[in-house]
């Protein structure tokens, strides 16, 4: 059953990742328990095998856990299977990655609008063409990867991540591949885009990244060290 907590969008109990390396068990989370709430924009930092990243995939579906439930707007996805998880992961997650992911010979509509594609979703071209528009790209619509900079192929992975319409963004390091100024031109768009009603969880190892959302989840050894507001 569902924990009845009004407005949570996940909630994570108890969720552990153990799996073998050379013999032995990694365990790579310990009894994580997490809650984010709808319109919440949350940044996840830890050092180098904290177990961030292990975190990351299972938020995203991308991984299940050994142990724990995992509710996704009051459906337990721990338990759901393969082809189960792969349709959550189109509809209800959407993805951004530090290294864009773009098809390099498709202009960035067609990016956008792939994985409505997949998902047999309706009046695929007018969603990919609002979709770049709300990222700023009205005027990049025709143009291919290697024809724009590193801040707009982001901005294009932004769009295709929001084209599903998911209820959660998830992405990772998404300025880690960019300058200073453009770093914070996509942590602006993130923002609007927060104001805007989406929940957004950023997995960061850069504190001026973290210090722009409005709450840090620190793990640590496979734990939440700390779940601090930083007042934003």
């Amino acid at each position: 059953m569902m924990p009845d907590r009004p407005g949570e969008l996940i909630t994570l109990e108890g969720i552990t990742k153990e799996y073998p390396m050379g013999g032995e068990i990694v365990r790579a989370l310990q009894g994580v328990d997490l809650a984010i709430g709808t319109n919440e924009l949350v940044a996840i930092m830890g050092p180098s095998g904290s177990g961030k990243s292990t975190l990351m995939n299972i938020l995203g579906c991308l991984d299940v856990p050994s142990a724990g439930r995992y509710w996704l707007e009051g459906r337990d996805v721990a338990r759901l299977s393969q082809s189960e998880l792969a349709r959550v992961r189109g509809g209800q997650i959407g993805f951004v990655f530090q290294t864009f992911e773009l098809l390099p010979r498709q202009t960035a509509l067609r990016n956008v609008e792939l994985p409505l594609t997949y998902s047999g979703g309706a009046n695929r071209r007018g969603r990919a063409t609002e979709a770049l528009r709300r990222v700023g790209l009205a005027d990049r619509m025709g143009h291919r990867p290697n024809q724009m900079s590193g801040g707009q192929r982001q901005r294009v992975a932004i769009a295709r991540a929001l084209v599903q319409r998911p209820a959660l963004l998830l992405a990772d390091e998404p300025t880690g591949n960019l300058d200073t100024q453009t770093g914070e031109e996509i942590l602006n768009l993130f923002a609007d885009l927060h104001r805007e009603g989406q929940t957004i969880v950023i997995v960061t190892h850069e504190p001026e990244v973290a210090a722009r959302c409005h709450r840090v989840v620190r793990i640590r050894d496979g734990r939440v060290e700390s779940d601090l507001e930083t007042g934003n």
